[in-house]
Order: structure tokens, then sequence, then C-alpha cells
């Protein structure tokens, strides 16, 4: 039978996966709706949803109706109220998997918006980039929906591990490893743009290399660059969200909000990811620093 999906928020991770599950032979159904649909800043996201043949939704509540597994993809600012809104739409039958990066406060709080119309809730936690593996990306999976959502998944070729039957563990692992991803994204955008300034980024990575051998630190570099170019202020969000986790719990973000801090600023200069080259990156962000404010 065909699984009827929907999407609530079609950026980045919405369209990506919805391309991965239209090349599966099950050939499911798929739904969306962003908030930009309906405006001029949408048009992209629609024209974007019906090349993929995923079918455009009038409002959040079209969407989800009668969908068996619902997908929530949107900003991490908006998850709540994304997850609100969508809410008199669900059939008590759905499966609502929740692959937002926020907190896992956050995932509480909207697994108890969902339970009241008795779907069922998956905090899944995506644990890469999502474009090299499309659908099939590595997926943690916790909460009272995770093991009808595993199955169901995995049925669509999607790689899910279930961690927990509580809520909150699996962003906890997305959460707390984002401080030494993202956190390392930040050192490296520091590091190699204050180098250019005395040309000593090829210098500054051999001897990153002498230390760490296992890591090939000029590809390392381009790669970080280009994923802070193109996804900073989405990282910077994150960042935030796991500084909201770490106050949570008593500790204070230091390595955190500094992290948001400069994943921020890479995406305030408005530098566009052509490459993964390390030294056009650098360039390009160097000049953007330059521009008068």
């Amino acid at each position: 039978m065909t699984v009827r999906i929907a999407f609530i928020g079609f950026g980045e991770a919405g369209q990506t996966i919805s391309r991965g599950l239209r090349t599966e032979p099950a050939q499911p159904s798929i739904r969306a709706y962003d908030i930009l649909f309906g405006q001029p800043a949408g048009a992209r996201l629609e024209a974007a949803a019906r090349a993929l043949g995923v079918a455009v939704a009038r409002d959040p509540v079209d969407a989800v109706r009668g969908a068996e597994l619902v997908f929530l993809a949107v900003t991490a600012s908006s998850s709540l109220e994304a997850a609100r809104s969508c809410l008199p739409g669900l059939s008590r039958a759905a499966l609502f998997a929740d692959i937002n990066s926020v907190s896992p406060q956050r995932k509480i709080d909207t697994a108890a918006l969902v339970a009241a119309t008795g779907a069922k809730y998956a905090d899944v936690a995506v644990m890469g980039a999502v474009a090299p593996y499309l659908h099939k990306v590595p997926c943690l999976a916790g909460g009272p929906g995770a093991a009808a959502f595993a199955p169901l998944a995995r049925a669509l070729g999607m790689q899910v591990e279930v961690v927990s039957g509580d809520v909150g563990p699996a962003s906890a692992v997305k959460m707390f490893r984002s401080i030494v991803v993202k956190g390392l994204e930040a050192l490296l955008v520091e590091s190699m743009t204050a180098s250019a300034e005395y040309g000593v980024e090829d210098r500054v990575l051999a001897s990153l290399q002498e230390t760490w051998p296992g890591i090939d630190w000029q590809k390392l570099s381009g790669y970080m660059l280009e994923r802070a170019v193109r996804h900073g202020r989405r990282r910077a969000a994150e960042m935030r969200e796991v500084s909201e986790t770490l106050r949570a719990i008593g500790i204070e973000p230091m390595m955190a909000a500094a992290t948001a801090a400069r994943q921020q600023w890479v995406a305030d200069l408005g530098v566009e990811a052509a490459s993964e080259d390390r030294a056009t990156l650098v360039r390009a962000l160097r000049k953007a620093m330059e521009k008068p404010e």
C-alpha cells in the first residue's frame, strides 16, 4: 500500500528527504506545506515541490490530513508553533516524526502537544548532512512513537536506530555532538580567516596535520568552511538551542555560545558557498569583512 507522508516545512531537509523517498519502489504519496507557500518568497519552494511530484498543501492542517507519517522539518525557532498549527489535521493513527535540531525540552513540549491528539510522537535526530544521503541519512529515534516509526521508515529505505523509549535522549546525542562538530567549523573559520592575514594558512594546517595525522586537514578545512558558509544561520540557531539545553542542566555554555556567535557572524557576512575550496572561501569571507557598514 502507498504510504501517505506529509512534510511541515519544505526547506533543504524536506526537499532532500522527499527526493530520496521518491526513488523508492514503494513510491510514497507526499504532501508538503511551508509557511512561505503562497508568498513571493515561497515560489521557489513550491516549484521544487511540484518538480519532485510533491503535492502543495494550502495550509498545515490540509498537509497532514490523512497522512500516516508526518515530518516536522522547520527552523529551530518555529518548531513548537509549526507543530501546533497542524494538530487539528492529525489522525490518531499518524506517526509524528520531529526531525528538528532543537533542545530535548522543546521536543518534550512538542510531544505533549501531539499526545493530546492521539498521534504517536517520535523524537528523531538527523545525524549527518542530508544532501549526500538523501532519505538514507542516519537517524536516531526515541519517544513513544519510535518503535512504530523505525520499521515504517526502514521500509521506506531510511536508516533509523531506536535509542530510547523516552523523548530527549536522541536529540541530546545530536545536541552535544554539535558542540564538537559546529564548534570545529567555527574554530576553522576563525583560524583560517585570521591566518590569511599573514599568508600562513598552509603552515597552520601542516602543523595540525603533524599533530593529528589521521585527519586530512586541508580537505576538512574546506569542507567545514563550506558548511558554515552555506548553513551558518541554521547552525547558529541550533547552537543557541544547545546553549539553552546546557543552561537547563547547570552547565555554562561557554563554547556553545561562542560557536553560535561565530556561525551567526559567517551567516551575516552573506557569502555564497560555490565550492569546498578553502582558499576561495577564505577570500570571499575576507572580502565580505571589508565591506563598509
